[in-house]
Order: structure tokens, then C-alpha cells, then sequence
């Protein structure tokens, strides 16, 4: 692609990323000049490297005239490995039809839980997840059951960090966050109570195979029907348990999201 404006330690592919890295679940379509300030490009620079990107179809324009990813990004994500994803979603589903609630499956990405996918129907209530969308670990019902299988050394690392408190019934003391992922790691699973939104609640289970974490799935249902949450505890780690089995017999590629 053609270059863009001087910037010492800056190369084209790195602007290119930039660019593409401004776009996010929060952000999804973006106006030029919000582009240009994401990235930390000069409007110059991003205005032709989009016309380039557009013109690969990396990037394609919203009625309104806002960037949004295009076609082609999507049909190259289409090619990531994504094993766990394809094992994990019959089970997804299934679970989906028992319980008619929204239904995700989330792996850790740095100190952050990533969603991978989703079933959910038009009468279950409202969550903030979406698949490529992250969350903080602690208020998450897949985060809690994801950070209590990770090493001694990460919880306490994650611990000594400065939480984010969504919602005033965030747990965000460290003895108590502690003492919680303890209990999750004795129970089986996770349940949170308006940590991440109010006016929802959730359920999750790790997915362990061999013994290690490598994703978890999570119910989510509205907060007035909290008491229902605790029945949903055993189809939970139904899934759960068809999803580590399921994954036993990895490829030596690995897991995948």
C-alpha cells in the first residue's frame, strides 16, 4: 500500500494495523475522523490508507457514510482456527434449548474474558456480551470460573490490580474476591448476582481438559428470576462435561477459540 505521512518508527503495515485495530464491539463503525484519532494517525494518512483498505474491501462504508470492517476481514476470520468454537456449539445450543436463556462460551485473553460465541433468543433478557466483544474477569460469570483455574501466580497478580466496579455489587475486595474463586473452584461453577449489569444474573462452569482451563460457558437470565438460577447449575455442567470430552483428543494445532 501506498505510504502514508513520515512518522519515525512507524511502518505502513504497522498504520494499516492501527487502523484495523481502531474498530472493536464497542466500536464498530467509526467516521473518519474518529478513525483517525483512534489510531493515532494524521487524517491525511488515514484518509488514504482507507481508500486503499476500502478498495480491498478490508474496509466498506455504512449508510451513513461510517467505516465499518468489510467483507473480506470477515471471510479471512472465517479461516482462525476455531476448534473449540466448533466442538463447543452443538453443546451451546442444546443448552440454549433447555433453558431458553442466553447461552455464551468465553476463553481468557489477557486479563480480559473474550466471547467466542452466542445463542440467545428474541425473549431472553438483554446482555452486554457479543461474540468478539471483552469484559473484565471478576464481574463475569465466566470470568470468575476462568480465573479461579489459573495459577496461584496470575490470580494473585490479577488481585493486586485496581478492579473495575461495573455495578455497586461488583466484588472487588481482594480477600473476598479470593475467598469466592476458592468457592468456585470447590463447587464447580460460578454465580454472579449484578456484578457486570444490573438487572441480570448468570451461571458458568469451566471447561477443563486435563486437567487445565480452557474455556467456560456461561447462562445468563434476568435478575427477577434469581432464584431460578441454582436449576440451572446441572445442565450447565452437562455441557460442560460434553465439551471437555469432546476436546480430550486435541490436534497438535491446539484448541483454538
Amino acid at each position: 500500500m501506498a505510504g502514508g505521512s513520515r512518522q519515525p518508527g512507524r511502518s505502513v503495515t504497522s498504520k494499516v494495523l492501527s487502523i484495523l485495530g481502531a474498530f472493536d464491539a464497542a466500536h464498530p463503525q467509526l467516521s473518519l475522523t474518529d478513525l483517525a484519532r483512534r489510531s493515532g494517525l494524521p487524517l491525511s494518512t488515514t484518509h488514504r490508507l482507507v481508500g486503499e483498505l476500502e478498495r480491498w474491501q478490508a474496509l466498506s462504508r455504512a449508510p451513513d457514510g461510517r467505516l465499518r470492517v468489510g467483507l473480506r476481514l470477515w471471510e479471512l476470520g472465517q479461516l482462525a482456527p476455531g476448534r473449540m468454537r466448533e466442538l463447543a456449539h452443538p453443546w451451546l445450543q442444546e443448552l440454549f434449548g433447555t433453558t431458553g436463556e442466553n447461552v455464551h462460551l468465553a476463553v481468557r485473553d489477557g486479563l480480559e474474558v473474550l466471547y467466542v460465541d452466542k445463542v440467545h433468543g428474541r425473549h431472553a433478557v438483554p446482555i452486554v456480551s457479543r461474540t468478539g466483544s471483552r469484559l473484565p474477569m471478576h464481574p463475569t460469570g465466566v470470568g470468575k470460573a476462568l480465573l479461579a483455574h489459573e495459577p496461584d501466580w496470575f490470580v494473585k497478580s490479577y488481585l493486586a490490580r485496581k478492579l473495575e466496579r461495573p455495578t455497586a455489587h461488583t466484588i472487588t475486595e481482594p480477600g473476598r474476591l479470593a475467598r469466592e474463586l476458592a468457592a468456585v473452584r470447590a463447587q464447580g461453577y460460578a454465580l454472579t448476582y449484578e456484578e457486570m449489569t444490573l438487572g441480570s444474573c448468570s451461571a458458568a462452569a469451566p471447561i477443563l481438559v486435563d486437567g487445565r482451563v480452557v474455556a467456560a460457558l456461561g447462562v445468563v437470565l434476568s435478575s427477577r428470576r434469581a432464584r431460578e438460577l441454582t436449576r440451572l447449575v446441572e445442565p450447565l455442567l452437562s455441557a460442560t462435561a460434553g465439551i471437555s470430552r469432546a476436546c480430550a483428543s486435541p490436534p497438535a494445532s491446539g484448541y483454538g477459540p
